[in-house]
């Protein structure tokens, strides 16, 4: 039987945090899962003094770069075999189905497993020098990190700042969404597992789950916390970059998006609707990086929507315990009631529902917080629908007439996260893929992600980089040593 969490990991200890109660609930049936006590801001002032002790600890200061990669190496072997379990919890938690809650466990056993190759692979610089010395660029690690998550992925997500941080040589003090705090507490009993494993200090990462006003603030804000990591909302994001700059730390944020999907003429019709329903209704709609804004060419737009459209009617909408399931319940019920209200919104600019538009009906989705798979059109690109970042199962189709207005349209946005295009044009594929503004391009794909390729927003889509080889150099400070090679060092020297 699946057993929940109901302790959490402050300063390398397993006990109840001293905040208010936090219900979790399982959004496909409305039950509740389990109960546990928030953290406090004491929680985070005892975890952030008990991590800088950590990482001034001889044990893991001192610690080879490939003992650090051993450690890496045996947290992804610990996340593999407790995958199953990781995405139970997640399902459970989040609502998504089991194949991508295991997908996403897999991810993230794949990110420590990389930064660890990573890792035994980066180099210091032996720089040039003009003088009688030797110079060299060295990293060393920050100290203490704040990584604040949401609650869509959480699991992949954690792995993607715990896994380069720790690489770096970092403690971490890691905030999970409030709504969704079960995977991550599970894998912080993997990755303690591991420390004491090695005989490191557990206190290098703490798990403190609750709200953003009490447990991310006081992250954001305590003195020993020297880089945050960011992903969430773009006004939240705001706050932190300002807080950031105002104790002169650095930040990385991966905020919102509203990424054009575009099917020219030419592209593969099959091809085209497949990845266009995976970029915008798996997760139920709930990803930075869903497709939302559809761009088709103008001379097919009616033949392919009427096709989209039927077969995202004949979406299997369900619990995410259930095989057949292809679009879960939305992570919370106030979450569902939010999307609900961008729909009326966009009736009320002028929509038309092509299909969804309301939650499905049956005993079944009578307690869950179901919303079934939405296409409209009929908008502007200006409308707020086209917008605004709605995150949940909402497509909205607008046709164009040629590149430069296709261009035009796609990048009138104040976000820039991400962009797919269909097309079987090779040329037409680099210029489109050149010209939009966004930090991830895909062509004839969507959602496909690898550790080793970074991962940013333009705009106010973010700032800074994850993953890549450079993901542990963002943990790190570099500093610069000049060794003097000369009997007479200084001018006025004797």
């Amino acid at each position: 039987m699946l057993q929940f969490p109901t302790d959490i990991l402050i300063a390398g200890q397993w006990r109840r945090g001293a905040g208010d109660p936090l219900d979790t609930v399982d959004p496909a049936t409305g039950h509740l899962l389990a109960t546990l006590h928030a953290a406090s801001a004491e929680d985070v002032a005892e975890a952030a003094e008990a991590a800088a002790k950590a990482v001034a600890d001889p044990a893991w200061r001192d610690l080879l770069a490939h003992e650090r990669s051993r450690l890496l190496h045996r947290i992804a072997d610990l996340i593999e075999e407790a995958a199953d379990e990781l995405s139970a919890l997640q399902t459970a938690d989040t609502g998504k189905t089991l194949a991508e809650t295991r997908a996403l466990a897999l991810s993230a056993a794949g990110t420590f497993r990389y930064m660890g190759a990573a890792l035994e692979t980066a180099e210091d610089a032996l720089t040039p020098s003009r003088g009688p010395y030797v110079t060299m660029s060295v990293h060393e690690p920050i100290g203490v990190v704040g990584a604040i998550n949401p609650w869509n992925s959480p699991v992949a997500s954690d792995a993607q700042k715990i896994a380069p941080a720790l690489a770096a040589g970092n403690a971490v003090l890691l905030k999970p969404a409030a709504w969704t705090p079960l995977v991550s507490l599970a894998l912080g009993r993997l990755i303690t597992r591991a420390l004491d494993e090695f005989r490191l200090p557990t206190a290098l990462l703490s798990v403190l789950p609750g709200s953003g006003r009490v447990v991310g603030e006081a992250i954001v804000r305590h003195p020993l916390v020297a880089r945050i990591g960011f992903t969430g909302g773009t006004e939240t994001g705001r706050s932190i970059a300002g807080a950031a700059a105002h104790k002169l730390v650095p930040a990385s944020l991966e905020l919102g998006g509203k990424s054009p999907t575009i099917v020219r003429a030419d592209a593969d019709v099959e091809q085209a609707l497949a990845g266009v329903m995976f970029g915008i209704f798996s997760s139920s709609g709930q990803s930075c990086i869903a497709g939302s804004r559809l761009f088709v060419a103008r001379e097919i737009y009616d033949s392919f929507v009427g096709e989209l459209v039927a077969r995202v009617a004949a979406l299997r909408v369900g619990p995410g315990t259930d095989p057949a399931t292809q679009v879960g319940p939305l992570v919370h019920h106030r979450h569902r009631d939010s999307v609900a209200a961008y729909v009326d919104l966009a009736r009320s600019e002028g929509a038309r529902v092509l299909c969804g538009g309301s939650a499905p009906e049956g005993e079944r989705y009578t307690d869950g917080a179901y919303y079934l798979p939405t296409v409209l059109d009929g908008l502007a690109n200006t409308s707020k629908t086209c917008q605004e970042e709605i995150f949940g199962p909402v497509l909205v189709a607008l046709p164009y007439d040629d590149e430069d207005d296709l261009v035009r349209q796609a990048n009138d946005s104040v976000y820039g996260l991400a962009c797919g295009i269909w097309t079987q044009d090779l040329r037409a594929a680099w210029r489109l893929a050149r010209r939009i503004e966004a930090g991830t391009v895909w062509i004839n794909t969507y959602k496909q992600f690898s550790a080793a390729t970074p991962f940013s927003g333009w705009k106010d889509s973010g700032l800074g980089t994850e993953k890549g080889r450079d993901a542990i150099r963002a943990y790190q400070r570099q500093k610069s040593l000049y060794w003097g090679t000369s009997s007479h060092p200084l001018p006025w020297a004797g």
